[in-house]
């Protein structure tokens, strides 16, 4: 648990479903919760609202921020903005994946390269990261030494590339850009499965865009 200035990140994975392109599958989600004792933003409303709330607890939610609009990322997203009145946060370009979940509603605020969401006096700068998604986001920390990455990187190599809307060759442009400039001991939250440090990752490049063609 990262600590700076009494923030911290708690973290639940919760399970569900994803689906796109006439598959589904089941999948279990990263949540990370970033905050002190009196305030705190969700990073990727996945699967269980009640879950999450009951994570938040008593403290202010500010704002539930979606990495990007995968279904399984955002499923919970409006139940708990109705629960807690904190706004939904997705970047424009990923609008129309958010509408093949929930067409009836839309996100409250966008998100755009360079925005600083501050949460009990700690940043996070948004980072666009297209190529899972058009809209994907990466959200840096440097005070907690850590990126949380939603589904652009993970433990082992990029996002998924293999269904609508994604790119291989824009995923590995983001990663080399936004993502391996950062300082080598920058832990990666990732969407799923286990964290990893951009030291670890920086050296399979290649390996990556061999593995892609």
């Amino acid at each position: 648990m990262a600590r700076s200035h009494g923030v911290r990140v708690d973290h639940l994975v919760t399970s569900g479903t994803f689906s796109l392109d006439g598959g589904t599958w089941e999948v279990d989600n990263n949540v990370w919760i970033v905050g002190d004792d009196a305030e705190c933003v969700v990073i990727d409303a996945a699967h269980d609202a009640d879950a999450i709330a009951a994570a938040v607890g008593d403290r202010t939610l500010l704002a539930i921020v979606s990495t990007h609009g995968h279904d399984d990322h955002i499923d919970a997203a409006p139940a708990l903005s109705a629960r807690t009145g904190a706004p939904v946060l997705l970047h424009p370009s990923d609008l129309m994946l958010w509408k093949q979940r929930h067409p009836e509603t839309s996100p409250q605020g966008e998100l755009a390269d360079g925005q600083v969401i501050t949460v009990a006096g700690t940043g996070l700068t948004v980072l666009h990261t297209p190529g899972h998604s058009p809209g994907a986001v990466c959200l840096h920390a440097p005070e907690l030494g850590t990126v949380f990455s939603g589904d652009t990187l993970f433990q082992g190599g990029p996002g998924a590339t293999g269904r609508s809307f994604s790119d291989f060759p824009t995923i590995i442009d983001s990663i080399r850009r936004r993502l391996l400039t950062l300082p080598p001991d920058t832990v990666v939250r990732t969407g799923h499965g286990d964290s990893t440090t951009i030291g670890a990752e920086a050296p399979h490049l290649d390996e990556w865009i061999a593995r892609g063609h």
